[in-house]
């Protein structure tokens, strides 16, 4: 089908682009920026007036709970809940049941994502078999299968010494490890450590739980010639450790979660088991050191960290509750709201959510790599319109996801995505829906 998007604020943070113009899509591309051919016959024309025309959002952490959960439908529910909220490209931690340890594994997961025809999946191998820290899996049969690098997900590793290898393994292929900066140790409690953790009696994540592993990361690093990118950066003190590890020239990138770069760990009030995350929410401090590193740079993508979680995991006293949040259908929301609340520039804001992420995966998209968050002619036809002057309140009985618990409920949030394509295709429209 040939489209053409009209009327709106087309913003392209990869390339510096930002004004009012049009966008013809055929044969699933982006045919036409700014200057559409006068005999373009459009099947579709959609009036983009007073919305921005953005790359689809690319989410570098969604747990979709497949393969583990396929009677409950969970892969479809997720990859809805996906492009409603202007998702068109996520990645997939490995820990789902079984493992993604397996190429077989790999290519059905892809293989079921793709008959979806929704967003683009694109998923972690695991590092070692069964996520157990001892062999390392066969990273070269994964790639081929699809992965796009390799973790540990929330697992960290014991052994320095495999650490070490699968570095050396990695670089030696090119691939990126993405781990999750926490040490096995001091990494069990359920807050984080401060005034708050003590008074309610909570066992407590210290910031050291971080910084220590982050050390050994960026040691082995050092020696290694590998790329590590680091998932959930939450503390100030890992902000500064980031920002001298690239000061050395080391090849990492990081992130940061939504719930990180908007809450604190006061939101935990009396015990409420949404704000159960992990990395645990830590203090104003570290909030606003993270908000910082990410409008500058240091941090180089905002995720929604989306953890689906049944209900019974989570109406369990605050220790027991199953840690993770529901954030795939409010990532484009809470960019704007961080744009809005900390004066950051629209289009720096949203290269957290499209050139940002999109440059973290790099060579690992294959042909994709020209396409996937940005917008220029000729790349895929994968694009978000968002209302940026609606205001929606979070419902958890309007959320598509089967995961309907967010420390965001009852928010009011700027932003609606109207409209989601992928490969020129309209995946979701919030006005036919209404309709």
């Amino acid at each position: 089908m040939k489209l053409l998007i009209r009327n709106g604020r087309v913003i392209d943070p990869y390339s510096g682009f930002d004004q009012r113009c049009d966008i013809a899509l055929a044969a699933g591309r982006i045919a036409g920026l700014n200057r559409v051919a006068p005999d373009f016959a459009a099947q579709r024309v959609i009036d983009a007036a007073g919305c921005i025309v953005l790359p689809g959002l690319v989410d570098l952490a969604a747990r979709l709970r497949e393969p583990g959960h396929e009677h409950a439908g969970m892969l479809a529910s997720e990859m809805a809940a996906a492009v409603a909220g202007g998702v068109t490209s996520l990645v997939c931690p490995p820990d789902t049941d079984p493992v993604l340890d397996e190429p077989g594994l790999v290519e059905m997961l892809r293989f079921r994502a793709q008959r979806l025809h929704q967003a683009r999946l694109f998923p972690l191998g695991a590092l070692t078999r069964k996520l157990a820290g001892g062999a390392l899996t066969e990273m070269v049969a994964l790639t081929e299968s699809g992965c796009v690098g390799f973790g540990q997900a929330e697992r960290p590793l014991a052994s320095t010494l495999v650490l070490q290898r699968a570095l050396q393994y990695a670089a030696s292929f090119g691939y990126t490890l993405w781990l999750r900066p926490q040490d096995l140790h001091l990494g069990q409690g359920v807050a984080a450590s401060g005034p708050l953790a003590t008074r309610l009696g909570l066992s407590g994540v210290p910031v050291a739980a971080e910084t220590i592993a982050l050390h050994t990361i960026f040691e082995l690093l050092a020696g290694s010639g590998a790329r590590v990118h680091l998932c959930r950066i939450s503390s100030a003190a890992g902000v500064e450790l980031l920002r001298r590890a690239k000061d050395r020239g080391l090849a990492v990138t990081a992130d940061v979660s939504i719930n990180s770069l908007h809450l604190t760990d006061a939101a935990i009030g009396f015990f409420d088991s949404r704000a159960r995350l992990s990395p645990p929410l830590r203090q104003q401090c570290d909030r606003d050191a993270l908000a910082a590193a990410l409008a500058d740079g240091s941090i180089d993508a905002l995720v929604s960290d989306h953890t689906p979680v049944a209900e019974d995991a989570k109406a369990l006293p605050f220790a027991e509750a199953e840690p993770g949040a529901t954030g795939l259908e409010l990532l484009a929301s809470l960019v704007l709201k961080w744009s809005q609340d900390s004066a950051v520039p629209l289009p720096r804001a949203l290269a957290a959510v499209t050139s940002g992420p999109a440059r973290v995966l790099g060579s690992a998209l294959g042909a994709l790599q020209s396409s996937v968050g940005r917008i220029a002619e000729g790349a895929a036809g994968d694009l978000c319109i968002l209302d940026p002057e609606a205001v929606w309140t979070v419902r958890d009985d309007a959320l598509r996801s089967q995961g309907k618990h967010t420390p965001f409920s009852g928010c009011a949030l700027p932003g609606r995505v109207r409209m989601t394509l992928v490969g020129g295709q309209v995946v979701f429209d919030a006005t036919s829906e209404r309709a």
